[in-house]
């Protein structure tokens, strides 16, 4: 992910990736998240980005951003953010809550897992472990 302008966003409704890919299985079409104002860097976010989801206050996972777009207009107008259906999960790192979405440079994304790295534990337990530097 070098380069890449990435977005972060908070998950709602889901403490966990497994949660939203048990949601997101129940879903036809597309996977499309709504915002209310189109990013102004969008070109930069389709250019290798990703948005990183964070859920009960870490980040745990990643998908590609495919295609930003506007639509509506005036008043009416809103944001799609079309995403690759995979999730890739991440360290877990902690964030602070916030409202809306968030640009994050690839410098300060979270490192992707290996394939079964994080195997069952769960993101609390292996956060602690990363900060006691046990993991």
């Amino acid at each position: 992910m070098t380069g890449a302008l990435h977005m972060i966003k908070l998950v709602v409704g889901c403490d966990t990736v497994d949660e939203l890919l048990q949601w997101r299985a129940e879903q036809g079409g597309p996977w499309i998240l709504r915002t209310r104002q189109t990013p102004k860097r969008a070109a930069e976010l389709i250019d290798g980005g990703s948005i990183y989801r964070v859920f009960k206050g870490q980040i745990l996972g990643r998908q590609k951003i495919l295609e930003v777009r506007t639509v509506g207009e005036g008043e009416a107008s809103r944001c799609e953010i079309r995403l690759d259906e995979t999730i890739h999960r991440t360290v877990p790192t902690p964030r602070r809550a916030f409202q809306g979405w968030r640009y994050l440079t690839a410098a300060d994304a979270p490192a992707d897992l290996a394939a079964g790295e994080n195997g069952d534990l769960p993101p609390e337990l292996a956060l602690k472990l990363r900060e006691l530097g046990a993991w």
